[in-house]
């Protein structure tokens, strides 16, 4: 009564945990489950291995203890058959033989146990080891619920940005649009002062619709996404180059590139990522070093590793780890046009393609940034 009364702790979250006892001696699963019974847990119990297979498919227990040494089925086919079928793979087995060879224990391992215990067993010992898978157990539940609570709230503060951010735009677009025909119209007439309101209005609003479109393409990265497709890199790269001719010429910019690859993707997403790393890219171009970008690939393991490198005026070090994260912007920066939305939406597009991104940058030198994509081979359409 005493190892009971001591371990009276273990079993007060567990009153209805459900055991399953498999062992061909009807003695022993008499004693387990008599200790188990009086630990408060729920206990069915199996003669053999093709009955606890057909009780566990009919109802997965929490938890099963398991003989090996059985007719028929030994434990360890049992223990393999379990862990074959989804439906019960999760359930935590633990072994109890009287089998104590170290190549016993380690074959029980093999098969997909979770512990072993050697008969004859200590009660403290067995109840101790039920409490620890049964904790492990309900830790990997709550982590469960809460990645799903997270990407629920994820979910719905991306919604929220949209519907906000398209409903802004349409008020914001009036704003704009009337300071702009109070200029046309009336800048004969209207004072100095009165021009320089309607100018600021005017920039303050272009400034507002940029960060809009910004956040909605933030939202949208990863909602409603089919399956990926090949997407051929120097298409994407043409149809970026294209949108951004007008800024290239400008600058008098020369974009370098290889030979690219095709990759699995989503051909959109493709554009605005390598859109916003080259225009960063001509943003930040330093006076006195060469407006050029270069754009290379290789193969990395069983990825694409892509670099796009300017000689623009780079990042500081204590920087780097920062400049992907939403709204933050650098010190340097501050003196560019810039929202803080660009970089960070590019490290959601490349970790909604399985890969990663970073950046190695020195000031006034120029920044490099890399990115990984997973090539089409195996792509069955």
């Amino acid at each position: 009564m005493n190892k009971v009364a001591n371990l009276s702790s273990y079993s007060q979250d567990s009153k209805r945990v459900d055991i399953l006892l498999v062992d061909d001696t009807p003695d022993n699963l008499r004693v387990l489950s008599a200790m188990l019974t009086n630990q408060g847990y729920e206990v069915r119990k199996a003669l053999s291995g093709q009955r606890a297979i057909a009780s566990v498919q009919a109802d997965p227990p929490d938890l099963i203890l398991l003989d090996i040494k059985m007719p028929e089925m030994d434990g360890y086919r049992v223990c393999q058959h379990l862990k074959a079928d989804p439906k019960t793979r999760d359930v935590p087995i633990i072994f109890i033989s009287a089998l104590d060879d170290a190549t016993d224990k380690v074959r029980a391992f093999a098969a997909g146990g979770v512990d072993y215990v050697t008969k004859p067993f200590q009660e403290m010992e067995v109840l101790a080891r039920i409490e620890h898978q049964l904790c492990i157990q309900r830790l990997q539940q709550q982590l469960i619920e809460h990645n799903r609570e997270l990407v629920r709230s994820n979910r719905e503060l991306e919604q929220f940005a949209y519907v906000v951010s398209h409903d802004l735009q349409q008020p914001l677009q009036g704003i704009t649009g009337f300071a702009k025909i109070m200029q046309l119209t009336y800048q004969e007439t209207l004072d100095e002062a009165a021009l320089d309101y309607l100018n600021r209005i005017y920039n303050s609003g272009s400034r507002m619709q940029i960060l809009i479109q910004e956040l909605l393409s933030y939202s949208k990265v990863g909602v409603g996404d089919k399956a990926m497709i090949p997407v051929d890199v120097k298409e994407v790269l043409k149809q970026v180059l294209d949108n951004l001719h007008s800024d290239i010429i400008q600058g008098e910019i020369s974009v370098d590139y290889e030979s690219l690859p095709t990759v699995l993707g989503y051909e959109a997403q493709l554009i605005q990522l390598l859109q916003n790393l080259i225009s960063n890219a001509i943003k930040f171009v330093h006076p006195g070093t060469p407006p050029k970008i270069e754009i290379s690939v290789r193969e990395d393991g069983n990825h694409w590793l892509f670099q796009i490198r300017d000689h623009g005026i780079g990042i500081e070090s204590h920087n780097l780890e920062k400049v992907f994260d939403i709204f933050r912007r650098t010190q340097a920066a501050e003196h560019y046009p810039g929202t803080g939305i660009g970089l960070a939406t590019c490290k959601k597009i490349v970790e909604n393609h399985g890969g990663r991104i970073w950046v190695t940058s020195q000031p006034g030198v120029g920044t490099t940034f890399f990115f990984t994509l997973l090539p089409c081979s195996g792509y069955v359409g």
